[in-house]
């Protein structure tokens, strides 16, 4: 599957770019960075424009393998990273994926969260079929739980299995 950009209003998704034209790998280092990010985002650590240039790779590979659609949540003037939206484990067979968002920190509270992923899940009912979408979040992440919300998804309730940090997985659900 081939990357596609997104018009989400205020913001607009696109792919992850490490080039001489747009640069998302400082940014990346810094949102890793910042001990919130790194207190829910715990199977990626990117401390330098190395760890950053896998990524950026990694999200490419995603697309082109039908895994994974992954977008930077960019400022519509000047392409910033605000943050990054996806719909991972995607089994188009199924039509079945589960979302996953974070913002940088300095653009927190402001809706980016929302506006990003509703705009994903427009693509991927849309766009890819998809019939169902979870969404997952650690029992005392409250943003997300308002995203969800915001989102429209429906409380399924805690899963069996914690988190890799030992706390309780929460779990939403929304359907086409």
């Amino acid at each position: 599957m081939e990357p596609v950009e997104i018009n989400a209003g205020e913001y607009y998704l696109r792919q992850l770019r490490a080039d001489k034209a747009l640069d998302d790998r400082p940014a990346l280092v810094a949102a890793f960075a910042d001990p919130t990010h790194r207190k829910y985002v715990l199977n990626y650590r990117l401390r330098d424009l190395d760890e950053a240039t896998e990524y950026v790779a990694l999200r490419a590979a995603q697309w082109a393998g039908d895994e994974r659609c992954s977008w930077a949540v960019a400022e519509p003037t000047t392409g910033d990273l605000l943050g990054e939206v996806g719909l991972r484990d995607l089994d188009l067979d199924l039509g079945y994926a589960e979302a996953s968002v974070w913002v940088r920190a300095a653009s927190r509270g402001k809706g980016v969260a929302s506006t990003a992923l509703n705009a994903a899940l427009r693509f991927g009912f849309g766009g890819l079929g998809l019939r169902e979408v979870s969404y997952r979040y650690e029992e005392t992440n409250e943003i997300s739980a308002s995203v969800a919300r915001k989102c429209g998804f429906t409380l399924v309730g805690p899963e069996l299995d914690p988190a890799p940090t030992g706390e309780r997985l929460i779990r939403w659900r929304r359907t086409a």
